[in-house]
């Protein structure tokens, strides 16, 4: 299994391309085993789509790649903690494992607090198996928020 600050690094790195594209900074990264099979930025700018958030792109790449609609077997790492859109993707998906860098404070603090709720609370509310490890590289993904000044889309 890929250790997870490996899968952090590669998200952190889709994140910075993210930003150098003028999008706003969130990185995500889905492994399998030793693989890394999905591996994104936020492109809600450039595509104009409101639901192209990083997890949900690496989803997207995973699934497509893998030719499933399931990732019981993969492990993810996002930059910042998923908001509920990318929290019920994930748990759709059937992803077992998250690890995160940022929170949703440290999100609310950079100008992104539209949604406030903590993941852990909204998986117990679901019921979902759904496990989230936040603290992963926490200080490398809270400095992408520094790196990124608001600007008008590409």
């Amino acid at each position: 299994m890929i250790d997870p600050e490996e899968l952090m690094t590669a998200a952190i790195a889709a994140c910075r391309r993210g930003v150098d594209r003028g999008q706003t900074p969130f990185g995500c990264a889905v492994a399998v085993g030793d693989r890394i099979v999905g591996c994104c930025h936020n492109t809600v700018r450039a595509t104009y789509d409101v639901a192209a958030h990083a997890e949900i792109n690496a989803l997207r790449e995973a699934t497509q790649s893998l030719r499933t609609l399931r990732l019981e077997q993969a492990i993810v790492a996002a930059t910042c903690e998923p908001c509920p859109m990318c929290l019920a993707a994930l748990h759709r998906a059937g992803v077992a494992l998250v690890y995160y860098g940022a929170d949703v404070d440290d999100a609310r603090r950079a100008g992104f607090g539209d949604m406030q709720a903590p993941s852990a609370e909204l998986l117990r509310l679901a019921g979902s198996p759904l496990r989230m490890v936040g603290g992963v590289m926490a200080e490398e993904c809270r400095s992408l928020f520094a790196a990124w000044s608001p600007r008008p889309p590409a």
